[in-house]
């Protein structure tokens, strides 16, 4: 029986680049036969133009879907996305497809050879990436500050190119506190403290010179996310 795959790209107010994911990703796919592919469009609350495009490429492609959540947070669009998803095999990827679509297979083998999550990293020694001084050395820093914390061993935790099994998804996602750029890195944690296993995956990645993500403020954020998980202890799984 064929794998079933959904990738999900969050967005809010990207109505310049997601038509031209969504068509990348479709040729990807279609061009891919080992996996069933769905794609489906997370708003996050778009203001902007993206709804509109985000239901016309419904129309224009079979694999592709739309949801609209009326509130803002990468982590609450997956947490809906994942959630309420009958796929085997649960991805997302940031809209600016910084990461090469080369590594989508890469992405998921691992999850048919026994691993519950696969994520890309882009602070593995075989990685390529294309980024700023200060990008660069605020991700090290942070996974770094991980590392020393929680004693993990994954490399890059805010990478935007995750697969997860639907079974793992349903069991931690329900634990998971933020609903934000911390979210990816809680999923981690969790799964890391209480035996699931985890494959990073080298990629090349090109930051995209016009990412509206605002650094500092996700780095605030996420240190705040750490301690609260430092003093409060990973959520133990019932």
């Amino acid at each position: 029986m064929i794998t079933t795959v959904t990738i999900v790209i969050p967005v809010y107010n990207e109505e310049t680049d997601l038509p031209n994911c969504i068509s990348r990703l479709v040729e990807v796919t279609r061009s891919n036969k080992l996996y069933e592919w769905r794609i489906l469009i997370a708003d996050n609350a778009s203001v902007d133009a993206t709804r509109k495009i985000g239901e016309s490429l419904v129309k224009d492609y079979s694999e592709v879907g739309y949801i609209y959540i009326p509130q803002k947070g990468r982590g609450r669009a997956l947490r809906s996305a994942w959630l309420n998803n009958e796929s085997d095999i649960l991805c997302y990827m940031d809209v600016d497809l910084s990461t090469d679509l080369k590594h989508l297979p890469e992405l998921l083998e691992p999850l048919q050879d026994g691993y519950q999550i696969s994520v890309g990293s882009r602070l593995s020694k075989e990685s390529q990436v294309t980024r700023s001084f200060k990008r660069k050395l605020i991700s090290r820093a942070y996974n770094a500050i991980i590392k020393l914390m929680f004693f993990t061993s994954f490399p890059d935790a805010q990478c935007g190119f995750k697969a997860i099994k639907k079974e793992t998804a349903e069991i931690i996602i329900p634990l998971i506190v933020n609903n934000y750029w911390f979210f990816d890195t809680e999923l981690l944690l969790i799964a890391a403290k209480r035996g699931f296993a985890i494959k990073s995956v080298p990629v090349n990645w090109y930051e995209d010179p016009k990412s509206s993500v605002n650094v500092t403020r996700t780095a605030i954020e996420d240190i705040k996310g750490l301690l609260r998980l430092r003093l409060g202890g990973i959520p133990k799984i019932d």
